[in-house]
């Protein structure tokens, strides 16, 4: 027990660059205190004190505003990062090493008993503040939910979902976290250097668009060679608006969409 207690606490001051000693994290991070309680709810809901398990898991909701059903699964050195506003279901499971940020939602879109309603996340796992992951899915360990998003299918292990709904940004190799991430390990708040995909298909289609003006403008050239023969007549075929030179701007259209 004691131990599981330090791991906790050492994981905060690792990952909380505001904890300044392990007794202020202790009495004020009401993080930790979810997590102790729930432990005990938990122990009284696998046996069979039901009504205890809920009842402390009320307690905690009321002292820390993080509301974890007793039925839900943590991992150890899981971090609930301010947190207020919090909800694990009851099928949820969190990892070993998860970090979970404030207005997160662990929730379903089951309405059956007895089936796994709420989401499974892997080890490692950032959920940024106010993402709301619904669904009985897997994410994958190592994965960031960025703030806000809004996720309904699972995370690849190492990717990152935004948006809502989410879109996964896959993990490249080259791929670096922010500076702070790389000093403490995890990517605060889930965010990561990467495009978004929207941005990046919006590019694409701006630079598809820029090569298809370039290319029919060097068919109308083409054309006004080919209707202008050494032979003298009236042999002119090219339109007087035909495009001959590009005005299509792809830089401040792709501006315009961000880096």
């Amino acid at each position: 027990m004691f131990s599981r207690l330090r791991s906790d606490i050492q994981c905060i001051l690792e990952r909380d660059p505001a904890a300044r000693t392990r007794w202020e994290v202790l009495t004020c991070y009401p993080g930790v205190h979810a997590v102790i309680l729930h432990r005990w709810a938990h122990w009284c809901w696998t046996h069979e004190f039901k009504w205890l398990g809920r009842f402390t898991s009320h307690l905690t909701r009321w002292l820390t505003g993080i509301e974890i059903h007793p039925g839900a699964k943590i991992g150890e050195r899981v971090f609930f990062d301010h947190a207020m506003g919090v909800v694990v279901g009851e099928t949820a499971e969190i990892g070993d090493g998860c970090t979970i940020y404030q207005g997160v939602t662990l929730g379903g879109t089951a309405l059956y008993k007895g089936t796994k309603r709420h989401p499974t996340l892997g080890k490692n796992v950032v959920v940024g503040a106010g993402a709301q992951v619904l669904g009985g899915f897997t994410i994958g360990d190592g994965a960031r939910i960025g703030s806000n998003a809004v996720v309904v299918k699972p995370v690849p292990a190492g990717a990152t979902a935004v948006g809502n709904p989410a879109r996964v940004i896959q993990a490249g190799a080259d791929v670096k976290r922010e500076q702070v991430a790389s000093q403490m390990g995890f990517s605060a708040y889930g965010v990561t250097q990467n495009d978004d995909p929207l941005s990046q298909a919006l590019r694409g289609l701006i630079d598809n668009a820029a090569g298809q003006e370039h290319q029919i403008a060097l068919l109308w050239l083409a054309i006004e060679k080919l209707s202008h023969p050494k032979s003298p007549g009236p042999q002119d075929c090219v339109p007087k608006d035909a495009a001959l030179q590009e005005h299509f701007e792809a830089d401040k259209l792709n501006q315009l969409v961000g880096k």
